[in-house]
């Protein structure tokens, strides 16, 4: 089955700056890695559902599931924790209430609003793509490891 996953670009437009977490040292994967707040789909739940709770699990920010917009979809042949592959929708969001807190310390090393021309090269590569996909009106849509994968298995 594929994980189904939901990530938000906080975009601050009037002072060119975006969400990030950094991954700690006990994280599942990447650690020491940049990304955007990203989190599983839980059953029963909608994208946007998990796309705003997961932001406010790990941000302390809050925005309102209506008020996001689509902006990329990233498809991976296998993951982490699913080898049967994952779909990652990427929403963007301009408006947030709260203050930008680490609330999930054991899994981040630090939470923080970085400035769009200083994202940091050391940054998980799927949702790397995307923010920048993101940012610079690329394309929405982007496929991770099929290419090996298909020239493993024969097709």
């Amino acid at each position: 089955m594929t994980l189904l996953v939901a990530a938000v670009i906080v975009h601050d437009l009037d002072n060119r700056r975006v969400v990030l977490l950094q991954r700690g040292p006990r994280a599942k994967f990447a650690q020491g890695k940049w990304d955007l707040p990203v989190g599983k789909s839980e059953p029963g739940e909608s994208i946007t559902e998990t796309a705003v709770r997961e932001l406010k699990e790990e941000t302390g920010l809050t925005v309102d599931a209506d008020a996001l917009r689509l902006v990329h979809v990233i498809h991976g042949a296998r993951g982490v924790e699913s080898p049967n592959g994952f779909l990652t929708v990427v929403f963007a969001a301009h408006e947030w209430s709260g203050e930008l807190t680490n609330n999930e310390p054991a899994k981040h090393a630090q939470v923080a609003w970085v400035d769009v021309d200083a994202i940091p090269e050391l940054f998980v590569p799927t949702t790397a793509a995307a923010l920048h996909r993101y940012l610079t009106g690329g394309p929405s849509v982007s496929t991770d490891s099929w290419t090996e994968q298909h020239k493993t298995d024969g097709r």
